[in-house]
Parts: C-alpha cells; sequence; structure tokens
C-alpha cells in the first residue's frame, strides 16, 4: 500500500510539473476602446475629400492648392498636423522628399516624389522599436502616366490612406513604450517608389522595425466574375522565407527543422490573425502564403527586401471593374475607382484590425533573447526551451506557443514566469516559438528557437541530431 501510494505521489509530481492551467487571454480595455472609436464616418469623409482632388497620379500637379497629388499630401500633412495638439507633443509630422530622374518606364520628366509621415514617440527612452503603417496616395487611370484626367482612387488606395489617417487620430490621444510610424506614400503605382526610398532610409538609419503593416486596397467587399459579395474576411499576404536567410548555411539550418513555413513576415501573419479576431467582430484575417498576388506587387516588399518583417493587407473579393480603370460605362458594366463601390463598414473592420495589433506591438515588451530548444542524444519524448529576458520592456511572463506541424496557426500557448520550460510533448512531432508578455497582458512577435544541443554521455553517438 505505502509502494503503491509512492508511485501515485510520483506521478502527481510529474504531472504538477507539467501541468498548465489553460491561458485566458483578456482583452486590453485600452486597445478596445480604441477599437470602438474608429469610424465608417470618419472613414467615408476622408475617402470623399481624397476622391475631390480629381487625380493624386505621382507625376500630377504639385503646386495646384485643389487639384493633383500636391494638394492632396498638403491635405493629409494638414490631418496629422491637426492630430498632434492631442498628443503632447508626442506626434510630429513632415513631409519627406526625394527627387527622381525620367526612367524611360513610369516617369517621364524629373519628379519631386514626396511621402507624408506622422511619428508617435514610444515612451519608452529605451526602446527603440518601430512599427509601421502605411497606404499608398497616389493612384492611376488606365494609362499609368495620365496625369491629367480623373482618378477617384477611392479604393486603391484610398481606402489605405483613410486608415492610416485614421489610426493617427485615435491613436495620437494615446501612448505606447515603443514608436509608431504612419506613412502614406507615393510613387507606389510608378514602382513602389516611395515606400523603396522609406525602406532604403530605414536600412541606412539602423532602424529597428519591429513589423510594417501595409494596407492596399481594403474597402471593397464585392469581385468582378465570381459575384461574391462578403465583409467578414480581410487577406494577409506574407512571404514564407526571406532571400537573406536562403545562403547554404542558414538554407540548412532551416531544412533541418522544417522551418520553411516559419519566416519572420509569416509569423507577423498569424499574430495579426489572432490579435485581430480577439478585438475585431465578424472579420476573419485569411492568411495567404505568397508575397503579394501573382503578378503584382506591394508597399511591402520593399522593406522585405531589407530584410524587415512586412506584410500585405488586402480585401477579400477584389473587383478588378474598379482597378486602374477609366471611369467608363462601356458594354452595361460600370468601371472606375469611385466612392459608392465601397462598404465603409467593411473598412472600418479593417481599420481596426490595424489598429488593435499596432497598438498590441508597441504595448509589449521587446522579443526574447536566445531562445533555444534543446537536444540531447537520441532526444526524448518532452520539448525543453531556454531563453534570455528581451532587451527592454517589462515582463510579466512569456508564452510558449506549440503548433502541428501541419498547422497554420498556434494551437497551445503555456505561460511562464521563468526563462525557461519542458513540456510533456516531443518537439519531434510540434513547433514551438516564445513571445514576451507585458504586465498588462500584451504579447510581442513569436521567436521560433535555434537548437542548443548539450553534451552528450562519454561512449554514446548520433548522427541525426542537427547541429546549431
Amino acid at each position: 500500500m505505502k509502494k503503491t501510494l509512492g508511485v501515485l505521489a510520483l506521478i502527481c509530481a510529474y504531472a504538477s510539473t507539467f501541468a498548465q492551467s489553460p491561458v485566458i487571454i483578456q482583452k486590453d480595455p485600452q486597445i478596445e476602446k480604441m477599437v470602438n472609436e474608429v469610424s465608417a464616418d470618419s472613414l467615408h469623409a476622408n475617402i470623399v475629400k481624397l476622391v475631390s482632388f480629381g487625380t493624386r497620379n505621382t507625376l500630377s500637379a504639385t503646386t495646384d492648392t485643389k487639384r493633383g497629388i500636391g494638394a492632396a499630401r498638403n491635405w493629409i500633412l494638414s490631418k496629422f498636423n491637426f492630430y498632434t495638439k492631442a498628443s503632447g507633443g508626442r506626434l510630429t509630422a513632415k513631409l519627406d522628399t526625394n527627387n527622381y530622374q525620367p526612367d524611360s518606364k513610369r516617369i517621364d520628366v524629373p519628379v519631386i516624389l514626396t511621402n507624408v509621415v506622422a511619428t508617435l514617440k514610444g515612451t519608452d527612452p529605451d526602446d527603440h522599436r518601430v512599427f509601421i503603417i502605411s497606404g499608398h496616395m497616389d493612384n492611376m487611370r488606365s494609362n499609368v502616366m495620365d496625369r491629367e484626367g480623373d482618378a477617384p482612387g477611392a479604393n486603391d488606395d484610398g481606402s489605405g490612406t483613410a486608415a492610416v489617417i485614421e489610426c493617427v487620430r485615435i491613436m495620437s490621444k494615446q501612448s505606447f513604450p515603443a514608436t509608431i510610424i504612419f506613412v502614406a506614400v507615393c510613387g507606389e503605382e510608378q514602382g513602389l517608389l516611395g515606400s523603396g526610398f522609406m525602406a532604403a532610409n530605414a536600412k541606412k538609419g539602423n532602424w529597428e522595425i519591429g513589423a510594417v503593416l501595409n494596407n492596399d486596397i481594403i474597402g471593397s467587399n464585392n469581385s468582378n466574375e465570381t459575384n461574391i459579395i462578403e465583409n467578414t474576411k480581410i487577406r494577409v499576404f506574407s512571404e514564407g522565407l526571406p532571400a537573406y536567410e536562403l545562403d547554404e548555411k542558414k538554407a540548412a539550418a532551416i531544412r533541418a527543422m522544417g522551418l520553411e513555413n516559419d519566416g519572420a513576415s509569416r509569423q507577423l501573419a498569424r499574430y495579426i490573425k489572432e490579435v485581430g479576431e480577439r478585438y475585431v467582430d465578424n472579420l476573419q484575417v485569411f492568411m495567404v502564403y505568397r508575397p503579394d498576388r501573382f503578378g503584382r506587387g506591394g508597399d511591402h516588399q520593399p522593406y522585405q527586401q531589407k530584410g524587415f518583417t512586412a506584410v500585405r493587407l488586402t480585401e477579400m473579393n477584389e473587383n478588378f471593374y474598379h482597378q486602374h480603370q477609366n471611369v467608363r460605362t462601356e458594354n452595361g458594366i460600370s468601371y472606375g475607382d469611385l466612392t459608392e463601390y465601397m462598404d465603409f463598414e467593411y473598412l472600418r473592420k479593417n481599420t481596426a484590425l490595424n489598429l488593435c495589433n499596432l497598438a498590441n506591438l508597441a504595448k509589449s515588451p521587446a522579443m526574447p533573447q536566445e531562445v533555444s530548444i534543446v537536444t540531447t542524444g537520441l532526444g526524448s519524448n518532452s520539448t525543453g526551451l531556454s531563453w534570455k529576458t528581451p532587451a527592454t520592456g517589462k515582463v510579466k511572463g512569456y508564452y510558449v506557443m506549440m503548433r502541428e506541424t501541419t498547422s497554420p496557426v498556434w494551437q497551445k500557448k503555456f505561460f511562464t514566469a521563468s526563462t525557461e520550460i519542458k513540456l510533456p510533448y516531443s518537439k519531434d512531432n510540434y513547433f514551438f516559438a516564445v513571445q514576451s508578455v507585458a504586465n498588462e497582458g500584451n504579447e510581442g512577435l513569436p521567436v521560433v528557437p535555434s537548437v542548443m544541443r548539450r553534451q552528450r554521455p562519454a561512449g554514446s553517438a548520433d548522427a541525426t541530431t542537427p547541429k546549431k
């Protein structure tokens, strides 16, 4: 009897070692309040104003006060400057310019390309992370070089630009440890020029960009051909592995651990889905495992090419009658990117998706450092993970995340206040990651572990254990 009780005691002790309480993630009241402030009416008013400039083609007039890209960017700057008043000095706005010469492609005259940038400075002087939301203010007619004719650009990309302005309106009244940059870029239709200029400056300046959320065409709920009408889904495009990770040594390590689907941008897409669906009702984030749509690109890609983590958010069902089209009626079909073809409740939800993710990221601690998964000998049927505390931020603890190798999203979370954990799940059967958790519960981006190989007992051998 004593022996039986002893065995039971050992079993209970073992179970308690691995027992993890279910993680119940609460909504942050501050973020929830901001999400509720996102207004379809405000978004509508901003798009009506953007359309009123007639055209926002990058090559259009820059000195006219009522028509063209110059008038549009000056109005956007005035909106940003208006919101600086409620920021307590944390928000600043500027025009960021660069000169471009004719390129025999999409620029036929010298042009001064101008991005409109608002920066909400973080409150933690030791936290140098930057999170960026972008949309492109420029647009086009059927011919990208046509700078004279009317081009409403209500959805492409008035919707993304309006979302950026709305996020500034709401978030400028709040404070966050990390810095948030809101940018309406120019030159997208001319070849991603504005984002390319900003990404190059970020690389040169060693910016610590944590994530870029690029919004392009996020305000219409229907498609041509298939005639689908739905405003409950949004797509997030993310690259699997950036080119800079595909040198021979890094590629070998990725292949050995099966991490082809776990690049930084792919992790950001999973994060956006989890956080967005937590805060925004009746919206499903639909992850697409490719950098962008076939034969097309967006302002997230220059950041990716510079080694930054970036994704594209875009509506679920595109209507190509209302993109890159002169306004006209032809064979009974109405063409043109007009305000009347937009769904402003859908745009409200997509804007709120951006806002809650930006806020959660900016309130989170930095990522844990040196995250490792322990392998020894032939291994074991449990998994040991260890890491070091993040460089900045107040940390309550960490979520250790787990998913099956075939699952697109993280399926389990285990909380620990320690910097190591042992779980009764085989490392051979699951993927793991670790994310920092703030005192208020805001979690940062996940970090996938590298391999830490511990010394095996003398006389043993294992040719299958990958080396770090």
